[in-house]
């Protein structure tokens, strides 16, 4: 169990790392509760999860990590009411992230957010019902509609250029 236990916590390092100098950092880990399933590959932190690692950050009042077949991290879902998500690579700007329901999909280097969903960047600011935004290559794709809510419109503020 032991074992079990340092490799999700060093499997959490994947995520919350997009740089060498993070993936160095201790991972901290804050939780009311934690349930293994090394079968099944999860991880679940309940309760005021606060979840760091360097400059990222991802609270929820749950969120599961989930490995696939080779033990790697292939997905983190925060979930609450108000779940967080924040982001800073050296020489970057921060990415922040909110909504009800966070998934970072971890090789396609891309996040999810869903209901209620903000994201803002260098002083731009997106919201609507689920925000995507693709990492890499810095694309982020809006929709009012989210399954089982009504409709949340998009708004959009964008900073002048520099």
């Amino acid at each position: 169990m032991k074992a079990f236990l340092c490799t999700a916590l060093l499997a959490l390092a994947v995520p919350l790392s997009a740089a060498a100098q993070t993936t160095q950092a201790p991972v901290e880990v804050e939780a009311d509760r934690l349930d293994l399933d090394q079968r099944a590959g999860t991880a679940v932190y309940t309760g005021n999860v606060n979840i760091r690692q360097g400059n990222m950050q991802l609270r929820g009042e749950r969120i599961e990590i989930q490995r696939n077949d080779a033990g790697e991290l292939s997905r983190a879902t925060a979930t609450g009411e108000r779940a967080y998500l924040r982001n800073q690579l050296e020489g970057e700007d921060m990415m922040e992230g909110w909504a009800r329901r966070i998934i970072y999909h971890v090789s396609e280097r891309r996040i999810e957010l869903i209901d209620q969903a903000e994201l803002s960047q260098r002083g731009d600011r997106f919201q609507g019902g689920r925000l995507e935004y693709f990492i890499d290559r810095e694309i982020v794709q809006a929709r009012s509609d989210v399954s089982g809510s009504e409709p949340q419109r998009i708004r959009m503020t964008l900073q002048p250029a520099q």
